[in-house]
């Protein structure tokens, strides 16, 4: 007969003191008991929408193969679908960009506190899921050691076969545990949902198990030891089957209208755009009083806002009701063709960079730059270089909100000339464009005598305060080195890779 343990909730801290502790993952310490959408993602984000499509589709057989066959079968087929012929290098990418963010929101409040205290000294994840997926979530947000399932490769180690050296369920979680732990005693804590944990649970000194309840209260950000403050991957929500199905399902139809969004539009004079936004089920709402257009032999204005898409300059435009004039990174002749709004390429060449920003304002543009560099998701703002405090005393601070509901439209892998139209494909898509005061002379490098770093700051603090984000000294490099290895910069034509795609 299976082993009886108590719940978790009958776990006392107060009794004594623990040091060391085991857990599953699924259903344990996540409050979803299902790996369903986290394999999801693998498919589609280091394969493609087919594979994708294959894997929902394979679903119910799944279900079948868990419910009347053994937990290990219906993951052997899943890790089949999911990773066969599939780069180890693109799977290792979403592992560290994608899946941390979903598997941190989901994490149960009352199992990591149990696994927090009482693995004080050494914390292990036994999971049946693939060591390779969860293993960055795991040390990173956990401080966790993971033994999961290992996937068998080829080609020197390059690729997946889609074959499992072995399913780590049952009585092999009970072997990995008791070698994690050879020489020494076992975990002091286990803590498990279903009887395949068993197993494991029976060799710790104190073991409970943590019944299903899906709406248990998660964990806050701040209680984890990391924060997903840079992600990667298209979808906005989590997807298990009825949103993993609507995100395929309407990917199609969402590119037709993406494309209608941006086509119709491109003729429209800026001020009359935001009625055919409204129109085309685009929200864009204006708030604070926008400056004044420069009178002729008078110099423009620099608006400085955060970066949350490539968009950020077009619905500035439109918010404006006239013509700006972005300076970016890495422009394409593509985006310039296409784009409504003239978009000037910098060298990153401090000097020349200058020269060229201050002539556009000389010449009675308004100028538009976003001097964190890189976009960023989640409600932070990335250190803002100093540069354009340089440049004028006419400094606007705005600050930009998109919503997205579906799809992001942005990326550090994947196509990005794509990003504006994976914005557009949302159902509602919409936009939030708050004008705050401009600089006082007094907060200026010209008037008032602050450096540039200072003015840099203090511009990032206004506009954080606004949105209600925290402010961070992160920068460019530190995202694309976290979800790309690299430092964020376009490759020439010269390093495209085998796929025909760009390293970002």
């Amino acid at each position: 007969m299976a082993p009886r343990f108590p719940p978790v909730s009958a776990y006392d801290p107060s009794l004594r003191t623990r040091r060391t502790a085991a857990a599953d993952l699924d259903g344990t310490l996540l409050a979803s008991s299902s790996a369903f959408p986290y394999y999801f993602l693998v498919a589609l984000e280091a394969g493609s929408y087919l594979r994708a499509l294959a894997l929902l589709l394979v679903s119910p057989v799944l279900l079948v193969l868990y419910v009347g066959v053994s937990e290990a079968a219906a993951i052997a087929l899943l890790v089949f679908v999911s990773f066969a012929g599939l780069r180890a290098r693109d799977v290792e990418a979403v592992a560290r960009g994608v899946l941390p963010r979903h598997y941190a929101a989901g994490v149960r409040a009352d199992t990591w506190e149990v696994f927090r205290g009482a693995g004080a000294e050494r914390r292990v994840v036994v999971t049946a899921s693939p060591a390779v997926m969860v293993g960055e979530f795991v040390r990173e947000f956990l401080g966790a050691e993971v033994a999961g399932t290992e996937l068998e490769t080829f080609a020197g180690g390059k690729r997946f076969t889609g074959r499992i050296k072995a399913v780590l369920v049952g009585k092999r979680k009970r072997e990995v545990v008791e070698k994690l732990f050879a020489g020494g005693d076992m975990p002091e804590v286990g803590l498990g949902d279903r009887e395949s944990d068993h197993d494991f649970m029976a060799i710790c000194k104190e073991a409970y198990m943590v019944p299903t309840d899906k709406r248990a209260p998660r964990a806050s950000p701040d209680s984890l030891l990391s924060r997903a403050i840079f992600h990667d991957g298209r979808l906005v929500r989590r997807p298990d089957p009825p949103q993993a199905f609507f995100a395929l399902a309407y990917l199609p139809f969402g590119f037709v209208v993406a494309l209608l969004r941006v086509f119709l539009n491109l003729p429209i004079p800026p001020h009359l755009v935001h009625h055919t936004y409204a129109l085309m089920g685009i929200r864009l709402a204006v708030r604070g009083t926008p400056p004044a257009a420069p009178c002729p032999g008078t110099p423009g204005s620099l608006l400085v806002c955060n970066h949350r898409t490539a968009l950020d300059p077009i619905i500035l435009n439109i918010a404006l009701g006239r013509p700006v004039t972005c300076v970016t990174y890495s422009v394409s002749k593509l985006s310039t063709a296409i784009s409504p709004i003239p978009a000037v390429a910098l060298t990153r060449d401090r000097a020349t960079d200058a020269a060229r920003i201050a002539a556009l304002l000389e010449s009675g543009r308004d100028v538009v730059v976003c001097p964190e560099g890189t976009t960023c998701r989640e409600p932070f703002l990335l250190r803002f270089s100093a540069l354009f405090a340089e440049l004028t005393d006419r400094i606007v601070p705005v600050a930009l909100e998109a919503q997205q509901g579906t799809y992001y439209g942005s990326t550090a892998r994947g196509w990005k000339f794509l990003d504006p139209y994976f914005f557009y494909m949302n159902p509602r898509p919409g936009y939030e464009v708050t004008f705050l005061p401009a600089l006082r002379p007094e907060e200026t490098c010209g008037a008032g005598g602050r450096s540039a770093v200072d003015v840099a700051n203090h511009v990032q603090r206004v506009i954080a305060k606004q949105l209600g984000y925290e402010c961070t000294t992160l920068t460019r490099k530190d995202k694309y080195m976290k979800l790309a290895g690299n430092d964020g910069r376009v490759a020439p034509v010269s390093r495209l890779g085998n796929n025909g795609k760009k390293f970002p």
